[in-house]
């Protein structure tokens, strides 16, 4: 009987020992909301999805190697609550695996490129629903027939290096190359490098994207932000240029915390130049966006947001195309407004 319990004892202290070392979690957001869409006189209601934050559902996870190193991965795909479809699970919002230590982490796998991280870390929507900044800034000139432009958001196949958490007082960054594999488009080299202390966060970024045989795709910006408590204020610059087309994009936000309630704010344009097929010399746009989050709990918000962009000089930028309707676009010049309210809940 000393035995057994010998024996057991021993099993649970070696249990406890594994459980210690590692550990997965699982995560996701489930995020609704009722919307409604004018683009060029074309109206649409609908219930729709990511008016906060994008749906999704994912697994993560460390394992303690010792000597300082741990090893991770990361797999989250895409969701749309709203019908229940997993939106053919491919864990394509993120799958990487990681090796950490000291000097820092090697990624591998599929994962945001350096070049957009300045888009959503300093939009006060998060880059996320009909508000977000995405809708100018994630829209690239016109490549070369039979190109693509892939890596504006995400990129495939990517080998990145983030530097150590906090090092020199607050400075990160990171370097990020992907192969492409032959697919035009997908071939991406770029880096981020950044400082964030106190109030402050600031950080530029730089990436190149081969779009199509002999051509290559050039994103730089730079993105800042100061908390001031009552009120974070950010701004944000960027440029891409792709066969003679340059589109320059610029925001501003404001993101106001008011007890459980947090208010958010922003304007952005972009202006394009060029004259490749395809663009239109001088065109621009302006989006303004206002929006509410009311805290139910840690982990559900009650919000709403509306967007509006105006269109000049043969532009068609949209807050969101209407679904299920062919061309549920926006002719040239002509303007695109949106209405959300919804629930989002993390677990």
């Amino acid at each position: 009987m000393k035995k057994s319990l010998f024996v057991l004892s021993v099993l649970s202290a070696l249990s406890g020992v594994a459980t210690a070392q590692s550990s997965v979690t699982v995560f996701g957001i489930l995020d609704v909301n009722g919307r409604y869409l004018d683009n060029d006189g074309v109206k649409q209601y609908s219930l729709s999805q990511g008016g906060l934050s994008a749906s999704r559902l994912g697994f993560r996870g460390t394992e303690d190697l010792g000597g300082g190193l741990a090893a991770a991965f990361w797999i989250e795909g895409a969701m749309f609550p709203d019908t229940g479809t997993p939106a053919g699970q491919t864990w394509q919002r993120r799958s990487t695996v990681s090796l950490l230590g000291g000097w820092g982490e090697a990624r591998l796998g599929r994962d945001f490129t350096a070049t957009y991280l300045n888009t959503s870390s300093f939009d006060p929507f998060g880059d996320s629903g009909l508000g977000a900044a995405g809708n100018l800034t994630t829209r690239p000139p016109p490549v070369p027939p039979g190109g693509a432009y892939n890596t504006l958001v995400r990129a495939s196949n990517m080998a990145a290096y983030f530097l150590p958490a906090g090092i020199g007082g607050g400075f990160y960054g990171q370097a990020q190359i992907a192969a492409g594999e032959n697919a035009n488009g997908n071939k991406f080299v770029g880096g981020r490098l950044g400082y964030s202390s106190g109030p402050l966060n600031v950080a530029v970024s730089y990436g190149e994207t081969n779009v199509a045989p002999g051509t290559d795709g050039k994103n730089a910006n730079i993105g800042g932000a100061w908390d001031f408590g009552v009120v974070r204020l950010s701004g944000f610059y960027g440029q891409i240029k792709v066969d003679g087309n340059t589109q320059d994009n610029w925001f501003i936000g404001a993101s106001a915390p008011v007890g459980v309630w947090l208010f958010r704010a922003s304007y952005g344009r972009v202006d394009s130049s060029g004259t490749t097929p395809g663009n239109v010399e001088g065109q621009k746009a302006e989006q303004f966006a206002v929006g509410a989050v009311y805290d139910l709990s840690r982990r559900t918000q009650f919000y709403g947001t509306w967007s509006g962009i105006t269109n000049k000089d043969g532009a068609r930028y949209v807050v969101a195309n209407l679904d299920n309707i062919p061309g549920g676009g926006a002719a040239a010049n002509a303007d695109s407004q949106g209405f959300e309210v919804g629930i989002r809940h993390s677990f």
